[in-house]
Formats: C-alpha cells, structure tokens, sequence
C-alpha cells in the first residue's frame, strides 16, 4: 500500500527524496484521525450505551462498575491500541522513531490499565460498604495496600520498558532495597498489620464511639484506613490517630453500651454523717406518708417488731434490738423511686447502695441504666434523678454534705456576734 502511494506521487512529478517522507508523514495524520474516530466513538457512544444498560438494570453492582468514572479510564486504551498497532505500518523504515512511539505506547497503556483498577477498586469499596458488614469489617486499608502494591508493579513494569530489560531482571534486585522500603513505608507496614488485627477482632469499625485520652480523641470514628483513624469528636474537630496506636495502645469503645439496652448512670451523693439517726415513731408516721414506701415502712415496722419479740429486746434504748434509720429509709425511697422511673432499665443491673464513709461524708451510689442512650437524653434522665434525690434527702432529715462555702462562715460570723 505504501508502495502504490509512493508510486503515485512519483507520477505526479514529486521528487523521489520527498515522497518517502510525505507518505509517512500522511500514514500518521492517517493514523492519529483514525484513533481520534475511534476514541470519539468509545466515549460518545459505547461508553454512553454501556452506562446507560447500567443505569436501567435492577442489580446495583453494574451501576457502580460501569459507572463513567471506570470507563472513561478504559475509553482511553481505544486510540492507544489502534496507534499502537499501525505505527510499524505508518513509519516504516523508521526503526528509532517506531521503537520510541511503541515504548511510550506501552508505558501509556500500562499507566491508565493501573488507574482501571484502582478505579474498579474504588467501585468494590463502594459496593462493599452498602453491605451491613462493612461497619464492622472496613476494607479502606486494604484497598490502599492494593493500590500501592499496584503502583509499584506499575513502577517496575515501565522501569524495565525504558531500560529494555525483563521485569523479573528488575523484581531480582527488590531484595536489596527491601530494608530501605520498610524504612520509608514503616507506618503503612505498620498500619496493614494494624488494620488486620482490628478487622480480625472486630476491635473498631466506622460509626463506633471511641475515648483515646492520649490522642485527644472522643468521639465518632469516620474512616479506617491504612495508616490512620480518623474521629470525628463532640466539639466537631477531627482526631487522625495512627492505626497501629490502636493495637499498641488502649482505647475505650462503647459499641458495648450502643449495642445494650442502656446508658449506665453511676454517680453519688454525699450525706453529712451528723445527720445520720434512727428512726423515732413521729419520723416513722411521717414517712409512711411517703406512697412510694408506705408498704415497705409498714412491712419493716411488722418485721423489726418480730424479730425483737423473738430476741427478748427490753429496754427504750435505741441501741437495744433492730430499728430503721433514717438514712437506710433514704436508700429504699431512692431504690422505690427508680423503680417507677419509666426511663430506667430494670433487666440491667440496678443498684444503690452505700460507699465507704469519707471525710466528704457518707456515699450513697445509684448504679443503674437509663433506657435511652441518645447523649442528650441520657444526661436529662440522670440530672432529672439526682435533681429529685439532692430535693428530696431533708424530707428523711438528711443533709447533703458540701464544704463550707463564704456563706456559712458569713453566717457564723452573725451568730457569734448575736450571742456576744
């Protein structure tokens, strides 16, 4: 074909040291339109039709393999290819020019072939995190372990197209630099093997709440990744922990609490010991008034009154025989009381109790689960209790402890003055 053409210009009267060079230099205009047709036609039409099936078929997976981002990427191997097959052809006789277009051809193809499938990577990871799984299981490092592997067989695969020589002549000299690579990629090393023991262990997935005091962080996870995890805290800042301080270190995840029936409340309050009494009858007629205990008061009066008959108590002393006081008739009001609460989880553990006396006074703990978790709810339900608790305490003539404040010296000040 290159012949007749050349033939033909010849009869045209075009000097024989010219034609040579107009026939190639029409076989690459040649060329370069067929592959600017080709590529028009992959993009505008087989790109469009193939995302178009995507888009009408039920399946989601399609959607996201064949969506425009992925085969733009594949569109632009069309015009490569159709180049790099004709360019013997359009410049031949030229050895050094064919050689240079079909090297750079191939490192071309080689480039976009990686960035299909780190785009179809991107498409799994997105496919993959419609599934429940993936909250618990995230994939994100992988894929970046993936990718870098990628890049660089990619690196090695042009290396050796420049330099002319086999891969495996190149992949034979990795060992000499492995020592330097896990310099250089430590954290990434570091953060794969990280990232394989908290999926292996379903230790911290996305959504999950997480406190690493060392780091800052408290608050949300948003990404697991190769070599960091990110947390996104209360006050909306972002924390980036490095992934492996995950597995050496400690952190708090209440996946635990999230996943349970309910938000533990444990908190206490002090009671001044000087307040602390039995109980006499007038207190006793006075709290049988209370409905939340009037049963258990009349019960206790009945058993208290059995079992010092049977022990042949006598006397009037309160030291004698078992009597109620007023602080342990506190501690049942506040067990009734968070009995009827309808925002307490009964099923969880549920608890108050006494904590050993301090120069703070005496620790009365309430140890229970609110039923609703939400943050904002639970810290309502839990000042809404201790409001009513602090309230409620001098109706068993009970005060709370709390150190002297101005207040009170003020007011000693005045009494002294008054009685001098």
């Amino acid at each position: 074909m290159m012949e007749t053409l050349q033939d033909w210009l010849l009869s045209l009267g075009i000097s024989e040291d010219l034609t040579p060079y107009i026939v190639s230099g029409s076989a690459v205009i040649a060329v370069l339109l067929l592959s600017a047709v080709a590529n028009f036609i992959a993009k505008r039409y087989i790109v469009s039709t193939l995302a178009f099936v995507a888009s009408r078929s039920e399946s989601k997976w399609d959607d996201a393999v064949l969506r425009p981002g992925v085969l733009n990427r594949i569109a632009h191997l069309v015009p490569a290819l159709i180049i790099y097959k004709l360019t013997p052809i359009a410049l031949e006789g030229y050895d050094s020019a064919i050689t240079f277009v079909t090297r750079a051809l191939l490192i071309y193809m080689i480039v976009i072939l990686m960035l299909v499938l780190y785009a179809l990577l991107d498409t799994g990871e997105d496919v993959y995190e419609e599934f429940p799984a993936s909250r618990d299981v995230p994939i994100k490092g992988f894929i970046q372990i993936l990718k870098i592997v990628l890049f660089f067989m990619t690196a090695i695969f042009v290396i050796s197209i420049i330099l002319d020589k086999t891969p495996l002549y190149l992949l034979s000299g990795i060992g000499a630099l492995a020592a330097v690579m896990t310099l250089v990629f430590r954290d990434s090393i570091l953060g794969f093997v990280a990232g394989i023991q908290l999926a292996a262990n379903r230790m911290v997935a996305v959504g999950d709440w997480i406190e690493m005091p060392n780091y800052g962080a408290d608050g949300d996870v948003l990404e697991v990744a190769l070599t960091t995890v990110k947390v996104q805290n209360w006050d909306k800042t972002i924390t980036t922990i490095p992934t492996y301080a995950l597995i050496s270190g400690s952190f708090k995840n209440w996946r635990g609490m999230a996943e349970s029936g309910g938000r533990r409340i444990k908190r206490s309050v002090n009671i001044d010991i000087g307040t602390i009494r039995f109980c006499d009858q007038k207190m006793l007629d006075r709290y049988g008034k209370i409905q939340y205990i009037a049963e258990y008061i009349e019960n206790k009066r009945k058993e208290l009154e059995a079992f010092n008959r049977t022990a042949h108590i006598v006397g009037d002393s309160l030291a004698n025989g078992r009597h109620l006081t007023n602080v342990g008739t506190f501690r049942a009001y506040i067990v009734a009381y968070l009995g009827h609460h309808p925002m307490i989880n009964k099923d969880m553990t549920f608890l108050v109790r006494q904590l050993p006396p301090s120069q703070y006074g005496l620790p009365i703990e309430i140890y229970v689960f609110s039923a609703d978790k939400a943050w904002a709810n639970y810290e309502a339900i839990q000042a809404d209790i201790f409001d009513h608790t602090l309230a409620v305490a001098p109706e068993f003539d009970l005060r709370i402890y709390q150190n002297p404040t101005g207040a009170d010296f003020r007011m000693l000040d005045v009494r002294r003055t008054a009685n001098s």
